[in-house]
């Protein structure tokens, strides 16, 4: 089992969903964050300190799927999410503890 965490825009949010429908998913969870990667973040100073103005709104969707479909999924997400300009987004791969093949619902 594999922990796949992409951070999109969030207009393209959606699309990676849509994109999703038929991936072989065991869970997914989306949520509102806020950062900054290689686009850089534009620092301002007050009262002798730098401070990021930066933060630009995005989607974190975190999806899990079994370790053999993992690169399959994470190239449907990016065909989804690509734009082709910068700050498009990431995907992380994160594994995940023993046992987690089988996780308790409650």
């Amino acid at each position: 089992m594999k922990q796949l965490i992409a951070i999109v825009r969030p207009f393209l949010a959606e699309r990676v969903l849509d994109a999703m429908k038929n991936a072989p998913l065991e869970a997914c969870s989306v949520r509102e964050v806020k950062g900054f990667g290689r686009q850089k973040s534009y620092l301002d100073e007050y009262r002798d300190s730098e401070y990021s103005l930066a933060f630009l709104p995005k989607i974190e969707l975190t999806v899990w799927v079994d370790e053999a479909r993992a690169d399959e999924v994470a190239r449907t997400m990016v065909e989804a999410a690509r734009t082709g300009r910068m700050g498009d987004g990431k995907v992380f791969f994160v594994p995940t503890v023993p046992g987690a093949d089988n996780p308790i619902e409650f």
